[in-house]
């Protein structure tokens, strides 16, 4: 059973006055005003935080709904929920915040998206609520941000063209950040710092965490060994140097889920990983291992309570994030390079404006909420990734409205 069309509204922004929801609810408002084709609300625990983000909104914003509702009160989440079809959640970190309003999402029937990228929290959900989100027709999509869409979808592109120009799907597929310009967020950093918390104190969680199909389905895993960047790598074929990608570690997982969600259609043997490009010659050797050394020193910090005073020091705090400038000129360049069984390559590329964190993730969310509501209602519930729920629709949604940009560069 799907949840019945006749609601208050399409979508509501729950924690709509976080940095991330301020910025969702300004792109929502630029793109499909109040109460006009998308009838949405605001939503969160303070209604003078909320009233006060109208204000911020403008004239515009008016007459734009609020519910009061607390990330941790059952009872005000399923009245929430009983008015709206989809819920976009901006509630982090997830795995502190997040689980009471993914129950209630998943018992009401009330679709559901959110940017988290914390796996462990994750693969959480889907062990508790998988089977009550089917039951009710839930339709819950986390990872909707720059973790994991352009990731997921540029794959689910590259198979689409491989498919198209070879009549099979590529085997290998190997993602490669060219360049991004952006900054993090107080909210993000509280995310990977709890998740690195966690994992320490949990050789379980930690062995879960380092399993690249951890998202995945009981029984699906390829036999194919995954690649697994943890150093500085020298890429002969693209001929630059490479370091690992830190959002590889939700990315490829989330990629794996949408393979065995649609049946391996990228091939049961798939196998798939993310780098940074760090450039040619001596300059990119080094910068390979100054990332290197910046990320352990980060994940060394995180670990151990003695140490994170250092990032509490350093970083911004939560609700802090880069300016409406950063976020306006920043950008990301991901390259893919696929091959198929018997040789065929393609190398395909997704560009993004925008500063992939904030002024890209805003708009990937809010069009993955509006692709939701209204493209995707022959879909039965569960718990999904973008590519695997929305595929086309999203694609066309992403590339006229969230300034995506998805291209084939080469075959051969």
């Amino acid at each position: 059973m799907n949840k019945p069309t006749e609601t208050t509204y399409d979508i509501v922004v729950f924690g709509a006055t976080s940095f991330v929801g301020q910025i969702l609810t300004d792109y929502l408002l630029q793109a499909y005003g109040a109460g006009k084709d998308l009838k949405w609300a605001v939503a969160g625990r303070s209604r003078s935080k909320l009233d006060a983000l109208k204000t911020d909104l403008g004239e515009a914003a008016a007459g734009l709904p609020v519910i009061i509702a607390d990330a941790s009160d059952e009872a005000a989440l399923q009245a929430m929920c009983d008015q709206t079809r989809v819920v976009i959640s901006t509630v982090g970190p997830y795995a502190l915040f997040g689980e009471p309003l993914v129950k209630v999402c998943a018992e009401t029937g009330t679709d559901y998206c959110d940017l988290t990228g914390e796996v462990q929290w994750i693969r959480k959900m889907i062990e508790k609520y998988e089977d009550t989100a089917r039951a009710s027709g839930a339709r819950i999509v986390h990872c909707c941000g720059f973790d994991s869409i352009p990731s997921d979808m540029g794959v689910w592109f590259l198979q689409q063209q491989a498919e198209g120009t070879f009549g099979v799907p590529c085997q290998d597929v190997r993602m490669r950040v060219k360049a991004a310009k952006g900054e993090f967020s107080g909210g993000t950093v509280a995310s990977l710092v709890n998740a690195v918390k966690e994992a320490a104190a949990d050789p379980a969680l930690r062995k879960q965490m380092a399993n690249p199909f951890s998202l995945s389905p009981a029984g699906h895993r390829s036999r194919a060994r995954q690649p697994n960047l943890k150093g500085a790598e020298y890429d002969k074929e693209l001929g630059v140097w490479l370091a690992p990608f830190v959002m590889s570690a939700i990315n490829n997982r989330v990629v794996h889920r949408s393979n065995a969600l649609q049946d391996a259609r990228y091939g049961k043997e798939f196998t798939y990983d993310e780098a940074v490009m760090t450039g040619r010659g001596l300059q990119g050797r080094l910068t390979a291992y100054a990332i290197i050394g910046a990320l352990a020193g980060f994940l060394a910090a995180s670990a151990f309570r003695p140490s994170r005073w250092v990032i509490e020091k350093f970083v911004p705090k939560a609700g802090e994030g880069p300016s409406p400038e950063v976020q306006e000129k920043g950008y990301y360049d991901l390259r893919f390079v696929g091959k198929t069984e018997d040789g065929k390559t393609m190398r395909t590329k997704v560009v993004g404006k925008g500063d992939p964190g904030y002024g890209s993730t805003s708009r990937m969310l809010g069009e993955a909420g509006v692709c939701l509501a209204f493209d995707v209602a022959e879909m039965p519930g569960g718990i999904w990734t973008p590519a695997s729920l929305m595929g086309t629709h999203l694609f066309d949604r992403l590339t006229a409205k969230a300034g995506l940009s998805f291209e084939v560069l080469e075959t051969g």
